[in-house]
């Protein structure tokens, strides 16, 4: 979404797909981060009503394993479609940004 600064708009500074998600791997998705943004407000609510820890860590990292697998499946997106792509048209440096990726995720 554009906002406006002072009269001028400002974009995102996310950049958009060349090739759309497949309509099967865009539910898959949502559906992910669904089931994960209920698990995470299950734990505020388990936290706000002072909850047993272990309890709470529990949920916490099925959260966490929610997110991790949304991660995965669009990192895989990636390589598929937007590397492959950039790759074809003689854009080697997308290697780097994808070993960047494969760093940070591998934690």
């Amino acid at each position: 979404m554009d906002e406006m600064r002072e009269g001028a708009p400002v974009s995102c500074a996310c950049r958009h797909k060349a090739t759309p998600r497949a309509a099967e791997l865009q539910a898959d998705v949502q559906k992910r981060l669904n089931r994960a943004i209920g698990q995470l407000n299950g734990v505020k609510a388990m936290v706000e009503d002072n909850r047993y820890c272990g309890d709470v860590l529990t949920q916490l990292a099925a959260a966490e394993s929610a997110v991790r697998r949304v991660s995965e499946l669009l990192l895989e997106e990636h390589m598929r479609t937007c590397v492959v792509e950039e790759v074809r048209a003689g854009n080697d440096e997308v290697i780097d940004e994808v070993m960047t990726l494969m760093r940070r995720f591998s934690k």
